[in-house]
């Protein structure tokens, strides 16, 4: 039988300050885009009176995400893919308030809340749905095992020289040398 994992409880007014912060700063940059595409110049407070709403929707949703979120799995006291879900109909029901409608409210929070708790589930990542969750410094161990080339065989490909040297180089070079140039290396130390 498996050991069953304590759940360690988690700091949801941290994690929804943080989220508040990093989201702000997102709606910013998309306020400013807002701002920068209008027709009227309106100026650089217009980041802020023009199109300010988008930097409170994404301070909101961001923190109300990352604070829902924590608050359930510390409440269940479970680590699954309904502590996103739940997080995310929040954020999306935030999202919704904005059409002033409803509708849009419990749509916009669903949606949010499905594709939040659907991605949480598939392992949260976009690298695919086969990536190994194991240790990257194995994997590339590994990988490189099995694209490794002998060494003889890059010797003979890009030759000696430039720092790349085989067994035997000095005997050789002192052959060639000689060879070449008639010098007698009979008194010279090797390196």
């Amino acid at each position: 039988m498996s050991e069953e994992v304590r759940f360690q409880r988690r700091d949801a007014i941290g994690q929804g300050v943080r989220g508040t912060l990093i989201m702000g700063g997102v709606g910013a940059i998309v306020s400013g885009v807002q701002n920068s595409l209008q027709k009227q110049n309106v100026g650089a407070f217009g980041v802020l009176t023009r199109t300010g709403g988008t930097i409170a929707i994404f301070s909101a949703m961001g923190g109300s995400y990352m604070f829902v979120r924590n608050a359930a799995a510390n409440l269940r006291e479970k680590d699954d893919s309904w502590n996103p879900a739940i997080g995310g109909f929040v954020a999306g029901a935030i999202l919704g308030t904005r059409f002033r409608t409803m509708p849009a409210v419990l749509g916009y929070g669903a949606g949010l809340a499905v594709t939040l708790g659907v991605f949480d589930w598939c392992g949260g990542s976009l690298k695919g749905l086969f990536h190994a969750r194991g240790d990257e410094v194995a994997r590339k161990e590994q990988l490189r095992q099995l694209r490794r080339r002998p060494f003889e065989e890059t010797i003979a490909d890009v030759g000696e020289g430039r720092g790349i040297y085989g067994p035997g180089y000095e005997d050789r070079r002192r052959e060639r040398l000689a060879e070449k140039y008639g010098i007698d290396f009979t008194n010279v130390e090797r390196r």
